[in-house]
């Protein structure tokens, strides 16, 4: 697919769709999900380098996208539309992957995430500072639900099955980098906006998914350019499935569950070795010199745990999924889809119905099928098909999934392909260590599984502090978080974690705390590096065999630098007030802020070369206070945003800045000092 497919599928949808989007990143996979049922084709922003986005997995770290492209569809046999009378030998009704029409046949009635806690409260400097400001936007707290969080979303559509399906998320160290989907979909009759309803059984229904993967956003067009490009939309992608017709379970070594799963397959346009791309090693591209990193080293898929007998007996089908096709993701059936067009809807129908094929897309591309991965210029996507169901009226049918992505960790991506590079390692020692990847896939299907049985409750790890600012300082960073975690049952103590020039990297640990101890003085920052920082808590291991649980960095990790400010001045006569006068007309040219000193903003006035503990007191001409600002972090710097004590817009005027050092302060390079009492007078302007 190129990007004229692109435009022009955009195009086709735009019109539509109105669909809400939720983003969720509380643990190390992160993703969004659609209103509409399924999350279709560059559906989040409706942008072409949104390729590959969503499941960021490990996604500490930038560009880890594995997703592609989504859909659900749901097909019925000879059904006759209540509205219009018309019958349809199969109707199928979408959402993906590249059509989502809300108005007429997946019609989304609720779509909420619901909280066990809020996100924490995350500021540098006075300012928010968390990505989960905009991320994790939260309409329901309950602390009740057993997941951290849940997502409810329900649709009608127009056969008259209404879709609700949740999705359970963890943020546990060891649980989160799977969803549980749970699928409820029952013949409630409802099929249009207006909730007409009819009464009729429903024969022969299949619902059917695809999932189109792509490894990973990092390696490719959208990302550093090592890749070809067409591996942005899973030109390369392997599929397997295992587990068909029931053969699967803990007997079964090779098939112990029903599931299909996808990796980064070989790729004959890739510019290194051939053959020898598996795990997209880093050898250089147009955006980036050679490291070795394996760039796409994860494994991703979905597992079926349940999945209903019939409409009345919800015992588990051990046979479902009955169909497993690799669809063409370019297909002709794959655009274009409407509820109302007979032929195009018997092709779809023969697809979700189209039964296991001989060979899987891996083995048929094993097996020597034409060149690398499938005659296709697109690639291929995973199929389940779940059916046929004859569903009454009220009935429903419940189907149970995890999705995963899992592989090798950060730091062995780049060790790991740092030593293949330079000839330490193999090439085959280097594609069994990608390989190891589908184990640890494996294993966090299991714990799905293990989560599922136990009713989707897990040991939970403490909760963050709901509180964590970082200040900037002149000799130091002041961490500093709230104490509202130590109720927990099984508390023990906090880590502080801090990494430099760039957010989402690997953090050091930096101090261990107990109890109470929620202040943190950063004294080993070097002057010129940007730095950020997270808090986590952890617990005493008594629910995990001794190891402490930790709650996840994503809860409180600063996306704004903090940084070591101006050293602090022991002459007060260098005490300097930016800008003076201070025109607030002129603040802003062409809609952007004027730069005063290091920092921009509207109404913002800098005080610089100040001693580094020292308490300023605004006043009026005429000698009425304003405003009292305790500097006391060290620096030589202090902002104010002109507002009055109890945060009123000051007015043009005369002010008088008194400064008053409240601690004794010597430089060390000019032994000047200052002491306690001392004091200075400025005076400047405001204009409005």
């Amino acid at each position: 697919m190129n990007k004229k497919t692109i435009i022009a599928g955009l195009l086709s949808v735009g019109l539509l769709m109105a669909d809400e989007t939720k983003w969720v990143s509380v643990g190390q996979l992160h993703d969004w999900f659609s209103s509409g049922g399924c999350e279709i084709e560059v559906g989040r922003r409706h942008l072409i380098p949104d390729q590959q986005d969503g499941l960021q997995w490990p996604a500490q770290y930038g560009e880890q996208d594995v997703k592609a492209a989504k859909a659900l569809w749901i097909g019925a046999a000879n059904y006759t539309d209540p509205g219009t009378g018309q019958n349809f030998p199969s109707r199928v009704v979408h959402a993906g992957p590249r059509v989502l029409n809300e108005l007429a046949e997946f019609m989304p009635t609720t779509f909420k995430l619901i909280a066990r806690y809020e996100h924490p409260q995350v500021f540098v400097d006075g300012s928010p500072a968390s990505d989960l400001i905009y991320e994790d936007l939260v309409d329901e707290v309950n602390e009740n639900i057993p997941s951290d969080r849940l997502l409810v979303n329900v649709c009608n559509t127009s056969l008259g099955i209404t879709m609700t399906r949740k999705i359970y998320i963890y943020s546990h160290p060891k649980h989160d980098n799977y969803y549980i989907y749970v699928y409820s979909f029952k013949n409630t009759g409802i099929y249009n906006l207006a909730g007409d309803r009819h009464t009729n059984t429903l024969e022969d229904v299949h619902f059917f998914w695809q999932e189109r993967y792509a490894m990973t956003k990092e390696a490719c067009s959208y990302g550093y350019n090592w890749m070809p490009q067409n591996a942005t939309w899973g030109r390369n992608t392997m599929n397997e499935v295992i587990g068909e017709n029931g053969n699967y379970g803990p007997t079964v070594a090779d098939n112990p569950y029903r599931a299909s799963y996808a990796w980064h397959g070989i790729h004959s346009g890739w510019a290194g070795v051939a053959g020898e791309n598996l795990g997209a090693p880093n050898i250089g591209g147009g955006d980036i010199a050679a490291d070795g990193r394996l760039g796409a080293s994860q494994f991703t898929g979905v597992m079926t745990i349940h999945a209903d007998l019939s409409g009345t007996d919800k015992n588990n089908d051990p046979n479902q999924p009955t169909s497993t096709p690799f669809p063409d993701s370019d297909g002709p059936y794959n655009s274009g889809n409407d509820h109302n067009n007979t032929a195009k809807m018997s092709v779809e129908y023969a697809l979700m119905t189209s039964g296991h094929p001989a060979l899987s897309h891996a083995e048929e591309v094993g097996s020597g099928a034409a060149n690398d991965f499938g005659p296709t210029g697109g690639g291929y996507s995973i199929g389940r098909g779940y059916g046929p169901y004859t569903i009454a009226s009220g009935d429903s049918i419940v189907i149970v999934t995890v999705e995963a992505v899992a592989g090798l960790a950060r730091d062995k991506q780049f060790s790991i392909g740092a030593d293949w590079l330079s000839g330490v390692i193999s090439n085959a020692e280097k594609d069994a260590h990608v390989f190891s990847g589908k184990d640890s896939l494996f294993l966090a299907f299991q714990r799905a599984l293990d989560t599922y049985n136990n009713s989707f409750d897990i040991a939970h790890e403490p909760p963050p502090p709901d509180n964590f600012t970082v200040n900037s300082g002149g000799d130091r960073i002041i961490c500093e978080w709230s104490n509202s975690a130590e109720s927990w049952d099984t508390f023990a103590g906090y880590r502080l974690y801090r990494a430099s020039m760039v957010y989402d990297t690997t953090y050091t640990l930096i101090a261990e705390l107990g109890p109470g101890e929620t202040y943190y003085e950063d004294r080993t920052p070097t002057r010129g590096f940007d730095y950020f920082y997270y808090v986590t808590t952890i617990d005493n291991g008594s629910t995990n065999n001794g190891v402490p649980l930790e709650s996840s960095l994503f809860y409180t990790r600063t996306n704004k630098a903090a940084y070591l400010r101006r050293p602090p001045e022991a002459v007060l006569d260098r005490i300097r007030i930016v800008p003076n006068p201070y025109n607030v007309k002129a603040r802003n040219f062409m809609g952007q802020p004027l730069q005063f000193g290091s920092g921009a903003g509207a109404d913002r006035l800098m005080f610089y070369n100040l001693p580094p503990f020292c308490i300023i007191r605004i006043y009026t001409e005429r000698g009425d206070l304003v405003e009292t600002i305790d500097h006391s972090d060290g620096s030589g710097d202090e902002e104010w945003r002109s507002l009055t004590s109890s945060k009123q817009v000051i007015v043009s005027g005369l002010y008088i800045a008194h400064f008053e050092v409240t601690q004794d302060y010597e430089d060390e390079v000019t032994l000047r000092r200052v002491y306690k009492g001392d004091t200075a007078i400025k005076k400047f302007i405001i204009i409005r």
